[in-house]
């Protein structure tokens, strides 16, 4: 008998599923977490053509004998 005889004749190794199934499930709360925090930055942004206002001080003139 040959290597590839013996090779053949064993029975397959089985893996285990559930670390691959942790990964699926791990992976998609991950995606389902970045889409809400962008869902919700997205509608914190200020609305656009809003109205800016400018508050500037202005210093007095000197005054002049008359």
């Amino acid at each position: 008998m040959s290597a590839l005889d013996n090779a053949s004749r064993r029975p397959p190794v089985r893996r285990r599923r559930w670390p691959r199934a942790l990964a699926v499930v791990l992976g998609a709360a991950a995606l389902l977490w970045v889409g809400v925090a962008l869902g919700k930055a997205l509608a914190d942004r200020p609305s656009p053509g809003g109205t800016q206002t400018l508050v500037r001080t202005l210093e007095p003139l000197p005054q002049q004998a008359p």
